[in-house]
This record gives structure tokens, C-alpha cells and sequence, in this order.
């Protein structure tokens, strides 16, 4: 009884460890800068920047900017097409925002002026 307790016990630690090792690399998003050393700034070109990159649930973007020149406003995807500047989810302004992506897309707009007119905008597909 006690060699057959102990094989079980092990045999459970491993699968426990195999498990862990696995998920909790995952469990750890990536961080993105915004328009890498440009920042979020007007006229970049931000679907360029996404190009070639895979984002996940739990990655997060970071967006830095000139909080007196810009914004960003977490946005549905048919404010994100017609840049209704008033019509947002979340609005962050301290110049260094980090929002962490969740399930399905995720859009951005900067709401001042004419920015989002001008392509200050984001749109991000992620995944599972």
C-alpha cells in the first residue's frame, strides 16, 4: 500500500508539473509598444506596424504619446471605421497606457482633432 501511495503521488506531481509548464509560459503576455519607437503618434501607419505579429488574450499593448497632442480611446468597430470621438469605452490619457487585450478584437482611436481622420487609429485581431 505505501509503494503503490507513493507511485500515485509521483505520478500526479508529474503530470502537475508537465501541466504548469505548459500553461503558465502562456499565462504571461507579450508586450507591445504601439508604433514601436514612433509611439502613437498621427500619420503612422498602424496596420503596418501590425504586420507579421500575432496577438494573444493577455498580451498587452502599450501606447506611448505626448499626453498634451494625443489620446487613446478604446473604441466598438463601427465607431472605429467613422471616428465618432465621442462615443468610447475606455479613454486613457496619461501619455503611457498599457491595456490588456482580451478575447475577439480590440479597436483604437486617438480622439483629438483630426487624428483618427488621419489614420491615428488601431485594429487588432487576437486570439486565443
Amino acid at each position: 500500500m505505501g509503494v503503490e501511495a507513493y507511485n500515485y503521488s509521483t505520478v500526479i506531481m508529474f503530470y502537475l508539473f508537465l501541466i504548469t509548464s505548459f500553461i503558465v509560459p502562456h499565462a504571461k503576455g507579450e508586450n507591445y509598444i504601439v508604433g514601436d519607437s514612433y509611439g502613437w503618434i498621427d500619420f503612422v501607419d498602424f496596420n503596418n506596424w501590425c504586420y507579421g505579429k500575432e496577438f494573444h488574450v493577455g498580451d498587452v499593448l502599450v501606447f506611448n504619446y505626448d499626453s498634451s497632442q494625443h489620446n487613446v480611446l478604446q473604441v466598438d468597430s463601427t465607431v472605429y471605421e467613422s471616428c465618432i470621438k465621442d462615443s468610447y469605452m475606455k479613454r486613457f490619457t496619461s501619455g503611457n497606457d498599457s491595456v490588456i487585450l482580451e478575447k475577439g478584437g480590440a479597436w483604437f482611436i486617438c480622439g483629438v482633432d483630426d487624428h483618427c481622420e488621419n489614420g491615428q487609429k488601431l485594429h487588432i485581431n487576437v486570439t486565443p
